[in-house]
């Protein structure tokens, strides 16, 4: 709803606030006759004296906890609006094959170990593996080991840059013989990367070659003004609202929209004209809604057993924060809320003030404490079925130039200009965040994973987080992807761009 309304010192147009008040007048200076035309029209001289409710004027940080976080990450100071980022994980622990390796496939004692092409690099030579599910032998060669694994030895590369092993514990021709033949590993088996060993004069080994991809970030340029009048300074003593509370009230609603930022801005580069200066850049920021590496799709209601498994997915991969909390949705919160956890007297839920200050619900599992915190800015991007499972110490709050306030006189204009100027953006570090879709939209460039509850497997390819023993194979608490009608167990290849 919006109303124009002629006054002699111009036209302005008056704007309903969310819940239909008239208490807006955006893009309009702070000046006697601007504020009578957004009151209503009451004359300049008939201003009255009321109380004012001091709640709706402070920087409500609990508005804005997307923003706050950033305040409190690690600031890194840079020379440009363009910022390569790396978003640095673990290193690998594991690589796993994609073919199967057949015994006695080669002549000699050694093979070709079938990878990737982006994983055949990562074992190194005199490195070993440690191969999953593949059972050892004992030192004849013919008598196995069950529950000690079989373990391999890099000699090299081959040709084509496949690790060229041999099998240590593995099956021989004759008990005297010195070395292995050719053993059975299957297809999709999990080799285990080991420490290196080396011969008993060797001081040199190949270094560990760590070549993050860079992913180019935008920081935007984010602006507040405002304009206030020396005759409406000068009444302040009549008005019911003096400079300062209305400085607040538009560095809270700068805030407010800068958070909503934060989470949905999307990543532009465009070009502008401007007036006596030329062609500008303009930047606008990616939102951390669209960096998450991992992404769970999540219907239903929640339940210990997914809250427990969701905790198990946040600290156990292979990138492991030291703390969460989980921004959530007001649906999404209701929901976890309302859990029954009679059953579970093991898991722990206080409230307690976190680090940045806020009052918290702390619910406390074997993996590790999540803290639960209200986002309102989720609600109001229609999101409030859903939440973001974030870790304090995986967040980047990249600076171009600090944020800093002006004072400037009007020219030609008995009035002063005030502003704030930041430029900045936020980056998620690591894969550990999980965001969790409870509205049906898909939207990140990572991993989505769904929770299964059935003991009948999915009919659709998927990776899927097993809350059951299911017919394809899986065990509670497993994860296993289903490609092209096949299953494999899925060992969190989450690659970070």
């Amino acid at each position: 709803m919006a109303e124009t309304v002629n006054f002699s010192e111009g036209t302005i147009a008056t704007s309903a606030g969310a819940t239909g008040l008239e208490a807006h007048a955006p893009g309009n200076p702070a000046t006697v006759s601007a504020l009578a035309n957004a009151s209503g029209g009451i004359n300049a001289g008939n201003f009255v004296e009321v109380d004012i409710d001091e709640e709706l004027s402070r920087f409500k940080s609990d508005d804005t906890p997307l923003m706050n976080l950033m305040l409190k990450a690690k600031k890194v100071k840079v020379e440009s609006p363009e910022v390569q980022h790396f978003m640095i994980d673990e290193p690998r622990s594991f690589v796993t094959t994609t073919a199967e390796v057949k015994a006695g496939s080669t002549p000699s004692n050694t093979f070709p170990l079938p990878l990737s092409g982006e994983e055949s690099a990562i074992p190194r030579p005199y490195g070993t593996l440690l191969v999953k599910g593949v059972t050892g032998f004992a030192e004849d060669g013919k008598t196995t080991t069950p529950g000690k694994e079989m373990m391999l030895f890099v000699v090299g590369h081959n040709e084509n840059g496949l690790p060229i092993c041999r099998a240590i514990n593995g099956p021989k021709t004759n008990p005297t013989d010195e070395y292995c033949v050719v053993p059975t590993i299957p297809i999709g088996t999990t080799c285990v990367i080991l420490s290196n060993a080396l011969y008993e004069t060797q001081k040199e080994v190949d270094p560990d070659l760590i070549v993050p991809q860079a992913e180019t970030i935008y920081l935007q340029k984010r602006g507040m003004n405002q304009v206030v009048s020396d005759y409406f300074d000068a009444q302040k003593k009549r008005i019911p609202f003096s400079k300062a509370i209305l400085a607040e009230q538009a560095i809270t609603n700068f805030k407010v929209r800068g958070n909503r930022t934060l989470w949905a801005g999307r990543k532009s580069k465009f070009k502008v004209n401007v007036p006596k200066m030329g062609i500008q850049s303009v930047y606008t920021t990616e939102g951390v809604r669209w960096q998450f590496k991992k992404e769970l799709q999540h219907t239903g209601k929640w339940t210990i057993e997914r809250l427990i498994a969701l905790a198990k997915m946040f600290f156990t991969g292979e990138d492991v924060p030291k703390t969460s909390i989980l921004l959530a949705g007001k649906n999404f919160l209701e929901n976890i809320q309302t859990i029954d956890y009679s059953e579970h007297p093991e898991i722990q839920i206080t409230t307690t003030t976190n680090p940045v200050g806020w009052k918290v619900t702390n619910i406390h599992t074997v993996f590790g404490d999540i803290e639960l915190k209200h986002e309102p800015t989720l609600d109001r991007l229609g999101w409030s079925n859903s939440g973001a499972l974030l870790a304090y110490d995986r967040l980047v709050h990249y600076q171009y130039t600090s944020e800093h306030s002006f004072s400037d006189r009007v020219e030609g204009e008995e009035a002063t200009r005030t502003g704030i100027i930041v430029w900045d953006a936020l980056a998620l570090k690591g894969s550990c965040h999980i965001w969790i879709d409870g509205e049906g939209e898909t939207g990140g460039s990572g991993v989505v994973f769904e929770m299964w509850e059935e003991t009948t497997a999915p009919s659709k390819d998927g990776v899927y987080y097993f809350l059951t023993d299911c017919e394809n194979g899986a065990k509670t608490g497993e994860i296993w992807e289903r490609a092209n009608s096949s299953w494999k167990m899925f060992n969190g290849d989450v690659y970070a761009n």
